[in-house]
């Protein structure tokens, strides 16, 4: 087998050691993405991963994960830098205070001693001993502007600072974005990423991550939550669960101590794998019972 593909099948072993089962399409991905330094995209439904990814990334290279969770109107000031408006008050009425008025005894106002680091700064201007993984989580729910704003970011890896100019970074990050694609991203912005769709698991997969996450969980009861979960997601939902609904709903069956599904424990502990009123009453108006012996044994 080829060294590179043998990097492959080594990239997924340490991911599994940290709890995280990738693919060998997202795995390879991955590699590449991590000898290029070269961004990543990462699309999918919520639950299925995608942050779970940069952090099991971020510690299996040793290195600090940087977020950066995007929402509607983040800008500048939000994302790359600020100015401590409080901190140069401060400074000026000290001054003032003192009549520290000769030649040099005022700093620069606009300098980096009042300069706020905001997460896409810090990734770029950093000194880590290991290149920080800068996580750009839930891009699709910023604004075009911003998303044009990350072009150059991620052309150039540096950024301008008009008080200060321009900072490139010595040591590019690795860069993962994560999109749930409640809007399409711009060309632009696509073509300076790698790509990779990260799906729902088969039920055997999600088995094995539910007894990856959840050691504890006896067999039986992981292979039929996947299961069921698996059927869910076929219903005509409003939002259909991810993985990470799975595993809260792991979680909530072993904390009542339960080690086997029934229709009447599953319609009791509905809410923790559907978030929406009008999904829980149509899964019910279905049948839960129904559902479950549709999961199987």
């Amino acid at each position: 087998m080829p060294a590179q593909r043998r990097s492959v099948d080594e990239l997924r072993a340490r991911l599994a050691e940290r709890g995280y089962l990738a693919d060998r399409g997202l795995a390879t991905v991955l590699a590449v993405a991590l000898s290029l330094r070269k961004p990543l995209l990462l699309e999918g439904e919520a639950g299925v991963g995608k942050t779970e990814c940069a952090k099991a990334v971020a510690d299996l290279l040793g290195a600090r994960l940087i977020r950066l969770q995007c929402y509607e109107g983040i800008d500048v000031a939000h994302a790359l830098y600020d100015w401590n408006y409080s901190r140069q008050m401060l400074y000026i009425r000290t001054l003032e205070a003192s009549h520290a008025a000769e030649p040099g005894a005022v700093r620069e106002l606009f300098g980096p001693d009042f300069l706020v680091r905001r997460p896409l700064l810090d990734a770029i201007d950093h000194s880590d001993p290991v290149a920080p993984v800068l996580l750009i989580d839930e891009v699709d729910r910023a604004d075009d502007e911003f998303e044009a704003f990350l072009l150059e970011l991620l052309s150039d890896f540096q950024v301008t600072i008009p008080e200060i100019g321009t900072i490139a970074a010595s040591e590019r990050p690795v860069v993962i974005l994560t999109s749930n694609r409640s809007r399409e991203l711009h060309d632009a912005l696509k073509r300076r990423c790698l790509y990779h769709w990260i799906g729902y698991p088969t039920v055997d997969r999600e088995v094995q991550i539910v007894r990856t996450r959840v050691p504890e969980v006896p067999e039986r009861l992981a292979a039929q939550a996947a299961a069921f979960v698996a059927a869910l997601r076929e219903v005509d939902l409003a939002k259909a669960p991810g993985v990470a609904e799975t595993l809260d709903w792991v979680d909530a069956l072993l904390s009542l101590g339960e080690s086997e599904l029934d229709a009447e424990l599953v319609d009791d502990t509905l809410g923790a794998v559907l978030k929406y009123r009008e999904d829980l009453d149509r899964v019910r108006s279905r049948g839960v019972a129904a559902l479950l012996d549709r999961a199987g044994p």
